[in-house]
């Protein structure tokens, strides 16, 4: 599994649109260990989404689509949407990983 996932910085009102196979550890590096990146200067960072898929293809489809955009409404509606969300996903015939519950 792999996730592209939506942040928010309330002190600098940005997005930061990322992809990675581990969120917990992708979201401490983010809020805590970078050191002179860009995420490291809009501290802290809130997750809004995590996007589920299948591998890291996937993911980077999905990552490069979105900030293709180039769109704060559009990362606005995906983070608040799951309409959205599932929209984006049939774009690329991308089939959500089964979930384990």
């Amino acid at each position: 599994m792999h996730f592209v996932y939506i942040l928010y910085s309330q002190e600098s009102d940005i997005f930061y649109v990322g992809q990675t196979p581990d969120l917990h550890t992708r979201l401490l590096f983010h809020n805590k260990l970078s050191l002179n990146s860009f995420t490291s200067k809009h501290r802290p960072w809130t997750l809004l989404r995590s996007i589920t898929v299948n591998n890291r293809s996937e993911a980077v489809i999905l990552e490069r689509y979105i900030k293709g955009r180039k769109s704060k409404d559009y990362i606005q509606r995906l983070a608040h949407d799951d309409s959205a969300v599932l929209k984006l996903l049939l774009k690329f015939h991308i089939q959500p990983p089964p979930s384990d519950g």
